[in-house]
């Protein structure tokens, strides 16, 4: 699951802000993919070739880019850079909502067509080994044993894990604020839920080594011990 980084105007202020974040969280960005979204940019943007320039030299691993046409990249070395396209976009990014009320006015949708089934539970029955990655898009994982440093659990609903969490659990993945993190025993990397995350610096006391849940409350993440 690519990570899916959006530049905004006013540009210096969201470069301080992604530096900030960088430094603080270099755990977040490390080896991970990252898919560069130009839908929300406007005139104040560079050309997306120096913005992608730009972005690698802080260390992102662009691996893909969203809103720009091929012919904007084709006379630099981001010219065979996989371009998404609009089926792609609907899975990795969110609209803002007032640019979703448009486009919902501009081509508007059967009530009947919106109607997503429920996705099935992929439940795991081994540990998780370092290196792997287990990811349900659409529904919630269930891990029986422990994940491994170096592993990584994604869901697009909740994960529970009834051994050691250590490793990645990113939850929420399509946008669902009400999903949530359950672990046996907490000694992760990093918890996220629907975009938000938090670090193992930042559990707070009486968390590690414990049973927790994790949810989000308003714009924070939350994580409360359950023993």
């Amino acid at each position: 699951m690519a990570l899916v980084v959006a530049p905004e105007s006013p540009l210096d202020a969201w470069l301080a802000a992604l530096d900030e974040q960088i430094a603080r969280s270099r755990a977040f960005f490390a080896d991970r993919p990252v898919v560069i979204n130009f839908l929300v940019g406007d005139s104040e943007m560079p050309a997306p070739a120096e913005m992608l320039d730009d972005l690698a030299s802080r260390g992102l691993k662009i691996i893909g880019v969203e809103g720009v046409p091929r012919e904007a990249l084709k006379e630099s070395r981001w010219k065979d850079a996989w371009i998404l396209g609009p089926s792609s976009r609907d899975r990795l990014v969110a609209l803002p909502d007032d640019q979703a009320e448009k486009a919902a006015k501009e081509d508007p949708v059967p009530e009947s067509a919106r109607e997503v089934p429920a996705a099935p539970t992929l439940i795991v029955d081994r540990p998780v080994r370092s290196g792997q990655s287990i990811v349900s898009e659409m529904g919630d994982v269930v891990v029986m044993g422990a994940v491994a440093s170096g592993a990584e659990v994604i869901a697009g609903g909740s994960i529970h894990v009834y051994g050691a969490l250590r490793g990645r659990a990113v939850a929420g993945v399509q946008g669902s604020n009400s999903a949530r993190i359950f672990a046996r025993r907490l000694f992760a990397e990093l918890l996220a839920i629907d975009g938000l995350y938090r670090t193992a610096e930042h559990w707070g006391e009486g968390l590690h080594g414990h049973a927790v849940q994790a949810r989000l409350d308003g714009e924070s993440l939350r994580i409360s011990a359950l023993d």
